[in-house]
């Protein structure tokens, strides 16, 4: 497997340099699935799709106070349009093949005539000139080269990270009470959180910082934002469901098997609840690596 983008910065890599690399290597995971779902209609291309331009817009978010103007929030709004235009698709494929099982044989023939819509739609995004237009501006802007600041990519991401974890314990009290909007919020901070944790997490390595500190965080809020999609599916799931129904021709009586679905998603909810609970647990539990130093030797 090939290093991620990450693995090569340092603590002392100036942020806006790291954020060009960063950037880089998103754009070649968008470039290479890109390719994938224009020639295949396997589902990973369009979820791999889908996760290099949320790395995108989490990158340019989070390197914000570091590198800002028009450019980078155009740059930032482009990819937020994109991964717009590829969500039907993804969240049909989600529905049909994670969030329900025994899909009824009539509900899969609408669904399969409903992906290949959202194939087409995903299709033109990807191969249209706004896409062009916004790839070109990808490689110009890991091709500038980045202005020398003094500033350090451990000092920089350590006040980002605080920012971000203070604000998912925030986001989090009274969890028990949570609605699908609160729970929503939270998902999005904790999906910030874990691609800050991945991004400046190089710059808090030994011998300076404690051994294997940045893996259990990252594993901590991965599981918490399982947890968090796991409930969110459910609103998902609704406008899916709505979708089938009116891809649905005449003839083809769907209420009933849909209702079955839609009584099979709202199921569960004190189990998810419970994992939920636990991935909190977990969560609170681990330490925060960019603030744990290495012991010093006897």
């Amino acid at each position: 497997m090939a290093p991620s983008p990450e693995s090569r910065l340092r603590a002392d890599t100036d942020p806006e340099a790291a954020l060009r690399h960063i950037v880089a290597g998103c754009h070649a995971d968008l470039l290479k699935y890109r390719a994938a779902v224009l020639k295949s209609a396997r589902p990973n291309g369009i979820h791999q799709t889908r996760v290099a331009l949320r790395r995108l817009r989490a990158a340019f978010g989070l390197f914000r106070g570091a590198v800002h103007g028009p450019a980078v929030r155009a740059l930032a709004a482009e990819a937020k349009w994109l991964a717009r235009e590829c969500g039907p698709a993804r969240d049909l494929q989600v529905f049909l093949t994670e969030t329900v099982t025994d899909v009824p044989p009539l509900v899969r023939r609408i669904g399969n005539r409903l992906a290949e819509v959202h194939l087409r739609h995903t299709r033109a995004a990807l191969s249209g000139a706004r896409f062009a237009a916004f790839d070109r501006a990808l490689a110009g802007f890991v091709a500038k080269p980045a202005l020398p600041s003094g500033a350090r990519l451990d000092a920089f991401g350590r006040a980002v990270l605080d920012a971000h974890h203070a604000k998912a314990i925030r986001r989090a009290r009274k969890l028990d009470q949570f609605d699908t909007e609160r729970l929503h919020r939270l998902r999005i901070a904790i999906k910030k959180l874990r691609y800050a944790a991945t991004y400046f997490g190089p710059a808090f390595a030994p011998p300076a910082f404690a051994p294997g500190g940045v893996k259990p965080y990252i594993d901590a809020t991965a599981r918490l934002q399982g947890a968090l999609g796991a409930l969110n599916d459910r609103a998902v799931a609704a406008q899916v469901l709505a979708d089938l129904a009116t891809a649905a021709r005449p003839k083809e009586d769907v209420a009933l098997p849909l209702k079955a679905l839609a009584k099979q998603v709202a199921s569960g909810e004190k189990r998810r609840r419970r994992r939920l609970e636990r991935a909190w647990a977990t969560f609170r539990k681990t330490g925060r690596f960019w603030r744990v130093t290495a012991k010093p030797s006897s």
